[in-house]
Order: C-alpha cells, then structure tokens, then sequence
C-alpha cells in the first residue's frame, strides 16, 4: 500500500515525502507544480503531474496505485494574497479538497492527514495556544483551512473518513543533508527573507511594525523546524494506520522568538550585519503566536528534535547559501 502526499513537490510536504522514503514507505507524489518544484520530489517517490480539482485525474490516480492514507499538503499559502485574492484560495483550497473528498469516498481511501495552520486561530485569546482555543480567522487563507477542517469533520460523520488535522505554526530550517529545502516565488517567510541578505538578494530586511505589546516591540512566533513537522505528518499516518479517531494537533516548539531575535541569530550564524529597515505594521498581524504542543506529544509521541533557533536558522543558510537561486526552474 501507497502514502499519496499531495503537494509533495512544495516546502513542507517534500521533505515529508522525503523522510518517508527514508524510512522505507512506498510514496506516491502528486503535485500541480504551481507552486512547487520538480526538483524537490525526492528520487524514490512515484510523481503524477496534476490538479487536486481534476476528478478524472484523482480517480486515474486512485485507480493506479493501492493508496492507504493521503497527506494533503496541496493549498495555496500566501496570506498577503489571500487577501487581495480570496476567490482564488477559495476555489483551490476548498473546491480541491472538496473534490479529493469525494474522489477519496468512491475509491474507498478513509484515512487523510492534513496539513492545518495556527492562521486558524487569528488573534488569540491565551498563549500558548492550545487546539481548543477559539477560532476566528483574520485572513481568507486561514478561513479556507479551517473550512477545510470541517469538511473533514462532516465528511468523516457521513461517510467514515478518519482525519489527523495538524495546525503548525511557522515552518522553517532545511534537510539536514541539504538535499531539499525552501524556495518560494515571492518568498514571505521571515528567515529565508532575512538569508537573502547576506546570500545578496536584498540589500536589508523589513521590520513590519515595532510597537507591538512584546518585549522589544517586534512580532513574535514559534519556529518549527520543517523536518520536525514531516515527523509529525509521519507519526498521524502511524496514528491512523493503528485505528486512531479523528483529531486535531498544534505543532510548534512551544517557545517564541521576536523578529528581531530571528535577526540577530541569522547575523550571528550567517557573520553578515544584515541591516534591517524598521516600517509601519501588516494588517492582520498578530502579536504573538507560540503553541501548546502537549496534546501532540501525549497521543502522537512527537518530539521536535531541532529546538535551537540557530540551529534551525543555520540548516536553512546551507541550503540558501548552496542554492541561491533555489532550485533553480
């Protein structure tokens, strides 16, 4: 039996993808490449090229290869564009899912991991954030995942689906062997944006805002290193495959670090000054989000093993500094 990983050609499901292969699963990819790269999915995987709103392509699909669970990593992501283009998220994230749900219930595949966001949550109410904490979007991006998440629910009453859904938090760092990593068209994540100075893409990196209620007044989020989350994805296929229920798990470290504290580290494991530009605050932007974990860890058996900031940020520097221009397509 097959772990089909849609959108296995972006950041965080190919190294999902990857760490699967390496443990020895037969992996299936499908991936649309609008988004992703070819070059990410890794050698051992089987890659179908196609879109998650196509029946016909799902069901071929279903048809070629003896699925058993899917992680579904296959949405748009961009918050800023989410905004200015909500059609757009809600045709893909919900229309897609909408689509794989029901292809999923012809062919008879029950079990999916999803692949969620701490943008369900919006501006919190309590930090650290546990799963039960209200959910009040302030974005159409995190709108359509929580959305998403209910489909899965009512989905999962009606027609006995079991789901895993996994809010993360801010993904980051790179394979530890530099096979994989990071590369977006436009980037808006704050460490690779901070990388691109010292690797010469930008002459500074922008501060969005430095009144926030914080310590030093800059946003503050709880960085998860990338190949910690595909263990995640890895443990909920475990979890599914052993006759687990339906749930829902935060991931995160459980620790937050201010934008300038991310800075900081990247100068000193980069030895670049990396000047930054302090400018006026995103709408949208809350002040803090750090995870409780605790759940995850309890049922799951997850452990993060990349804990350290400049740890992370140093994973993610060999593979900017080694791909400057990503993977390069």
């Amino acid at each position: 039996m097959s772990i089909l990983v849609l959108g296995g050609a972006g950041y965080i499901g190919s190294h999902t993808a990857l760490e699967l292969t390496r443990i020895g699963l037969d992996v299936v990819v499908a991936d649309s490449l609008v988004t992703g790269h070819i070059g990410a999915v890794p050698e051992k995987a089987r890659f179908y090229n196609g879109d998650i709103r196509d029946r016909e392509f799902l069901d071929d699909l279903f048809k070629r290869e003896r699925v058993d669970t899917v992680i579904h990593f296959a949405a748009f992501s961009q918050v800023g564009e989410s905004v200015t283009d909500p059609l757009k998220y809600y045709d893909n994230n919900l229309c897609g899912t909408k689509t794989l749900l029901e292809a999923m219930v012809r062919n008879g595949v029950d079990k999916i991991v999803f692949s969620s966001t701490a943008a369900v949550y919006g501006e919190p109410d309590r930090i650290p954030i546990p799963e039960d904490a209200p959910t009040v979007p302030t974005n159409p991006y995190g709108e359509t995942k929580l959305a998403m998440e209910k489909m899965f629910k009512w989905t999962a009453g009606a027609h006995g689906l079991r789901y895993v859904s996994l809010r993360y938090f801010n993904a980051c760092g790179a394979d530890a062997a530099g096979t994989i990593g990071e590369d977006h068209a436009p980037e808006s994540h704050l460490i690779p944006l901070v990388l691109q100075v010292p690797n010469g893409k930008r002459e500074s990196i922008s501060i969005y805002g430095t009144d926030y209620a914080t310590p030093d007044g800059t946003c503050i989020r709880d960085y998860i290193h990338v190949t910690d989350l595909a263990q995640a994805h890895i443990l909920a296929v475990r979890y599914l495959e052993n006759g687990g229920g339906s749930d829902i798990f935060n991931l995160g470290n459980g620790v937050g670090y201010s934008v300038r504290q991310v800075i900081d580290a990247a100068r000193k494991v980069t030895g670049h000054p990396i000047p930054a530009m302090e400018t006026p605050r995103r709408a949208g932007d809350p002040a803090k989000l750090v995870a409780s974990s605790d759940k995850a860890k309890r049922v799951l058996g997850w452990r993060p093993e990349h804990e350290s900031l400049e740890e992370i940020i140093d994973s993610a520097w060999s593979w900017h500094r080694a791909h400057p221009n990503g993977f390069g397509e």
